[in-house]
């Protein structure tokens, strides 16, 4: 076990005072960065969990916020922010640009070998980051086969890998064709993993609030994906001593 250091950081973005949570590995020198993007529910211990457990594997990490702080338990409330940001790229993009500043901005961040790694919402910041052409080494998402405005794929420069579950009536069979339509059109390097009788948000453990329907935790599917992620890393933006 590496030692790890964790901080808060506050920095604006979509007429908000965002708070954002870095997580920096052991030693002094420079190691590549990765961006986590939290669900629409927004930035949870679940996304600060996996910060560190980057950051323990050598990696700079920024779990970014998408809602000022606030973390929306009220399904209604996060639909009401959540669609609308879903709806306009250039929003998407903002927040995203915000964060990934911060980032780059920390001594210890390579600003050269840097990944996205994002869950629903913040994974389809994440795909716009990509689409705005954004010099990354990786975009990872799960549950966010958000398509883009017509064309803009092929500003993606680097491989993108997407995780869903078979059962997600949230991202459905629909929603992956056009998706891989859009990145196969594009000359994107993607893959698609579909875990099977996994629902939507498959990989976040269980919270005491009311969430949407067809959302559910899947425990083996959960730590499956997350592997997949830590292996797209490791070939994409590794960490080298």
């Amino acid at each position: 076990m590496t030692t790890v250091t964790t901080r808060t950081v506050a920095y604006p973005a979509d007429d908000l005072m965002m708070s954002g949570y870095l997580a920096l590995p052991a030693g002094v020198e420079r190691r590549p960065a990765v961006l986590i993007g939290p669900e629409g529910t927004g930035l949870s211990d679940v996304e600060r969990r996996r910060a560190e457990a980057l950051a323990e594997l050598g990696y700079v990490a920024l779990a970014f916020d998408l809602h000022g702080g606030r973390y929306l338990e009220d399904p209604e409330e996060m639909l009401a922010r959540c669609l609308p940001l879903l709806a306009d790229p250039d929003r998407m993009r903002g927040i995203g640009h915000a964060a990934l500043d911060v980032l780059r901005a920390e001594p210890r961040a390579d600003p050269d070998r840097t990944a996205a790694v994002g869950y629903g919402t913040g994974g389809a910041v994440a795909l716009e980051l990509g689409r705005a052409g954004v010099d990354l080494r990786a975009i990872a998402t799960v549950n966010a086969l958000t398509t883009g405005r017509p064309g803009e794929a092929s500003r993606m420069r680097c491989p993108v890998w997407a995780g869903v579950g078979s059962q997600d009536p949230i991202m459905p069979a629909a929603q992956r064709d056009a998706f891989t339509a859009e990145m196969e059109a594009a000359g994107v390097d993607w893959r698609l993993v579909v875990y099977g009788g996994a629902l939507h948000a498959f990989h976040h453990p269980p919270v005491d609030h009311t969430v949407l329907p067809g959302v559910g935790h899947h425990p083996r599917h959960a730590q499956r994906a997350w592997r997949d992620i830590v292996a797209l890393l490791a070939e994409c933006v590794p960490v080298t001593e």
